[in-house]
């Protein structure tokens, strides 16, 4: 059966001005990290995808590397887009990174010219497309000049293999050098992708100054702490969460009592918001403005019609976030 997407998809979503730029990113935007590669159904995946458009996530962000194995996501969303996604490419943000390994020798990996290049080369390959609207520098390279890895980003751009450009992971002093680099260059800087949750504040500590210095915009990846910001771990570990399998970003070990205290306190304010916890969480990133788009990740519908709900409940009262920075701190 043909897709055609929701009459009604601009309807509720929320879009937010990427920087200074011209851009417009949905206020939540759909991570393809993990649930989307070779390992995973493909119907599963292309129902969640389809989901999240009919309810106006227009940003998907891939990186070359995810899957696993390595470039699967971006195989498995270049037949998605192929199939059911062909007539919307305009109405589209679509993202990819190179930066971590994807394959063997010395030009695997990192931020070199050589490595960025052809890794993008690759990815439109997987995508089937002839540009990707952001590319990033998924980290930065302590053993390649910065000049040479914003060289690059500035020449993609000029290519016409990338619109806009972003960095990923990068400290406040490397993203203030980075934006010097690019604007000398002529391609500013579009957006900065850091990791960024109630339980990992560490951007607050000199990075979102920078960026709204600059007018650059950002997008915060693991917003719900790898899940431990939702009710899942309240009254233990689920046979079939993260925690319970292999995950290098999640282990029973981390699950503490005083982790699952916090969360049950985080979750009370929640239910007194008419919110779930992960939703709260969401809107608790997305506070103030300072952050352009939060970036979740899902392994079935339901987690994506839950998270966009955010968008009905962002404002928080004084009270809440006293309440709120005291669990943190506790």
């Amino acid at each position: 059966m043909v897709y055609e997407a929701a009459e009604n998809r601009y309807k509720s979503m929320k879009y937010n001005r990427c920087g200074h730029s011209g851009l417009l990113l949905s206020a939540v935007s759909l991570g393809l990290w993990h649930n989307f590669g070779g390992v995973d159904t493909y119907e599963n995946g292309r129902t969640m995808v389809r989901k999240a458009f009919d309810l106006g996530i227009t940003h998907f962000d891939l990186a070359n590397n995810y899957g696993p194995p390595a470039g699967s996501a971006e195989e498995m969303f270049g037949r998605i887009l192929k199939t059911d996604f062909a007539p919307y490419r305009d109405e589209m943000i679509i993202s990819t990174k190179a930066g971590y390994y994807m394959w063997p020798g010395p030009y695997g990996e990192w931020a070199s010219r050589k490595y960025l290049v052809s890794s993008l080369d690759q990815s439109l390959k997987r995508l089937g497309l002839d540009y990707v609207d952001i590319f990033y520098s998924h980290r930065p390279d302590p053993n390649t000049p910065l000049e040479e890895t914003m060289a690059a980003l500035d020449s993609i751009v000029r290519q016409g293999k990338a619109l806009y450009v972003g960095i990923s992971n990068y400290s406040a002093e490397q993203t203030t050098e980075a934006i010097k680099i690019l604007k000398q260059l002529g391609t500013p800087l579009l957006i900065h992708q850091p990791s960024y949750s109630m339980f990992n504040k560490w951007i607050e500590d000199g990075l979102q100054d920078v960026l709204q210095e600059n007018g650059v915009g950002s997008i915060a990846f693991s917003p719900l702490a790898q899940g431990l910001l939702t009710n899942k771990y309240l009254t233990g570990i689920p046979d079939d969460s993260r925690a319970a399998g292999s995950s290098q970003f999640l282990n029973e070990g981390q699950i503490t009592p005083e982790v699952v205290e916090r969360v049950r306190r985080l979750n009370e304010i929640a239910e007194g918001r008419g919110q779930t916890l992960s939703q709260m969480a969401l809107a608790w990133v997305l506070r103030e403005g300072r952050v352009t788009s939060v970036l979740i990740g899902a392994s079935k519908v339901s987690q994506i019609e839950e998270n966009v709900a955010v968008v009905n409940n962002l404002e928080f009262s004084n009270q809440e976030i006293v309440r709120i920075e005291d669990i943190l701190k506790s």
